[in-house]
């Protein structure tokens, strides 16, 4: 990945303030071309982006330097006004400058995923958690983003090769008839064993994650004036249909 990559990185405009995020070994040369010198590491600090002589806007300006950053890379934000012209005008400046180009979808997560900077299931963690709409797909996502799903298997990985270990070592024994407490490491293991099995079976039991992360469809269905939108709203708690006070 030898070109430099940014996109805004903040919501929709026009904002209060939106944040172009751009990352890569030109990162900090493209911030001095339009800010001039560097601000400290990691502390904001207020510049005057200009491109070709003309000033574009007053931003605040934060450099991260790599490997220690979302991305695993240098990496750069300029927190702008959010009005459409003045994105515009510092992405058409970033785009000028050669070596940088606008991220495609997801990049920044998948270069933070090459990086080693995520794994896989925080990458997919982040995308249910950008995507959320109730409250249990919130906390669902929010786990895996945090990297609760890797804490967890990693546990269950180590507790295995301690296991696996044990009974090594009592098969690298097996003939040596002086072994003391053969017996008991044995039970240990069988015991163990059966307990890590139970916990993975209860994980691994528990309803999908694509159920709670997709929802179900739900039809209600009956005759005219049957109840069916009063049903919706006490379902809901709300007034989520138009209902008949007669």
């Amino acid at each position: 990945m030898s070109d430099t990559i940014f996109a805004l990185s903040s919501g929709a405009l026009p904002a209060g303030i939106a944040v172009i995020r751009i990352s890569g070994p030109e990162a900090f040369a493209a911030v001095t071309r339009l800010a001039g010198e560097l601000p400290s590491p990691r502390r904001a600090s207020l510049r005057t982006l200009r491109h070709d002589g003309e000033a574009l806007d007053r931003a605040l300006v934060l450099t991260f330097p790599g490997p220690a950053t979302a991305t695993g890379e240098d990496l750069a934000e300029l927190h702008l006004h959010g009005g459409r012209a003045v994105v515009r005008a510092v992405e058409a400046a970033l785009t000028a400058i050669p070596r940088l180009r606008g991220a495609e979808p997801g990049e920044f997560t998948r270069r933070a995923l090459t990086n080693g900077r995520i794994d896989l299931t925080e990458a997919e963690g982040l995308g249910d958690l950008l995507a959320a709409e109730t409250e249990m797909q919130r906390r669902t996502a929010l786990r895996a983003a945090e990297g609760g799903v890797r804490a967890r298997i990693d546990r269950w990985a180590t507790r295995a090769v301690r296991l696996s270990a044990l009974v090594e070592a009592m098969l690298d024994h097996s003939d040596e008839d002086d072994v003391a407490g053969e017996g008991d490491v044995l039970t240990t293991v069988q015991r163990d064993a059966m307990a890590l099995a139970a916990e993975i079976e209860t994980v691994t039991a528990q309803p999908p994650v694509e159920r709670i992360r997709d929802g179900i469809r739900i039809v209600l269905a009956g005759q005219p004036n049957a109840g069916k939108s009063t049903l919706l709203n006490a379902l809901a708690g709300r007034e989520a249909a138009i209902v008949s006070p007669l």
